[in-house]
């Protein structure tokens, strides 16, 4: 089968043909029908050889949706054919986080070396994938799986931080989305459909502030230096109740500690390598800093329902396999206006 690998250090992705894989036991075997492009996948094709934690060459796409095609003993639950998504941060499944469905905070995956696929495991962006276990795969019961599979990180990560402020996100209130792409563009209908926020969009360009516009967005406000002057102006000098930050670079970090007000919420979820000072003085009193990371298997199956009830419209860009070098050319050039997808079939 055709397969897009990184494969050595430093190098560019390649597509590459290796043996089709078949499920062992408690394992389903999945013909890939679609698989998103992430800005994660770059920051592991940037990482230097020490910071690698697994063997490589590395079969990418951790955001994956398939048909089941085969199932390994001891396996029920799903049939062959079977339209479904890819959960895709794996735990032990025996942890009291893990028991909770919130495999992203497993409390062993560290120790017992698991990893998602696409992150450390063998991914989707192949013509087929093998999935640990039945537990890590959600019916998509009719959606769209090109426009479905963004969902299980682009939206679910936006989701599970939408949701740990939701308290927060009442009537009168505001948040702000800086980086309005892959991650962001979903946020913004998130939050349109979950709370009763104003929402305020930041990003570089007008091309995707002005997607912003398309998807909900109330304000858009270039991300420059003046952006921190614009968002106090537009909330009347008392800064945002919640402040995403999907890009995570020092730029954008010292922005959303800029537009917090007293007792909101700052969560930096872009990888960019940015940090905020916390401390007495530093932030406005009461701010809470977080960095969570993706969602839970719960959560990832409350995203599809609002794909289901038309929530959601994730914009995307589509390439065949062979073309899955150049859309991460793309990403990294941020030419990229949502997500892009690879059709491993097309």
């Amino acid at each position: 089968m055709k397969a897009v690998q990184y494969r050595a250090v430093g190098a560019a992705p390649e597509v590459v043909t290796v043996p089709d894989p078949e499920p062992g036991p408690g394992q389903v075997l999945l013909k890939v029908t679609a698989a998103g492009v992430c800005h994660s996948d770059i920051a592991v094709m940037s990482m230097p050889a020490e910071q690698i934690r697994f063997p490589l060459p590395l079969t990418l796409g951790h955001e994956g949706v398939g048909t089941v095609a085969a199932l390994g003993d001891g396996v029920d639950g799903f049939s062959t054919g079977d339209p479904v998504a890819v959960y895709g941060p794996w735990g032990c499944g025996t942890c009291v986080n893990c028991a909770e469905g919130r495999e992203n905070y497993c409390l062993r995956a560290g120790e017992l070396g698991i990893l998602p696929p696409g992150l450390g495991a063998p991914g989707a962006m192949a013509e087929y994938m093998v999935v640990d276990d039945p537990r890590h795969l959600v019916p998509i019961d009719g959606l769209d799986p090109v426009t479905t599979v963004p969902l299980t990180d682009a939206g679910l990560t936006p989701y599970h931080a939408i949701a740990r402020s939701r308290s927060k996100l009442v009537p009168g209130s505001t948040a702000v989305v800086i980086g309005t792409g892959g991650l962001g563009h979903v946020a913004i209908q998130l939050l349109r459909a979950m709370t009763a926020a104003r929402v305020i969009a930041l990003d570089v360009t007008e091309e995707k502030l002005a997607l912003a516009r398309t998807v909900g967005a109330h304000e858009t406000v270039l991300s420059d230096e003046n952006a921190a002057a614009r968002v106090r102006e537009l909330t009347a000098g008392r800064g945002a109740h919640v402040v995403l930050d999907f890009v995570g670079a020092p730029p954008t970090v010292r922005t959303a500690g800029a537009v917090s007000r007293v007792d909101g919420d700052v969560t930096i979820v872009g990888i960019g390598g940015g940090a905020l000072p916390v401390g007495f003085g530093a932030l406005p009193y009461g701010t809470n800093v977080s960095a969570p990371y993706w969602g839970s298997r719960r959560e990832l199956a409350e995203v599809l329902d609002l794909a289901r009830a038309g929530a959601v419209d994730v914009h995307v860009e589509t390439y065949g396999i062979d073309e899955a070098p150049a859309a991460y050319e793309r990403l990294h050039a941020g030419r990229v206006n949502g997500r892009a997808v690879i059709l491993p079939g097309g």
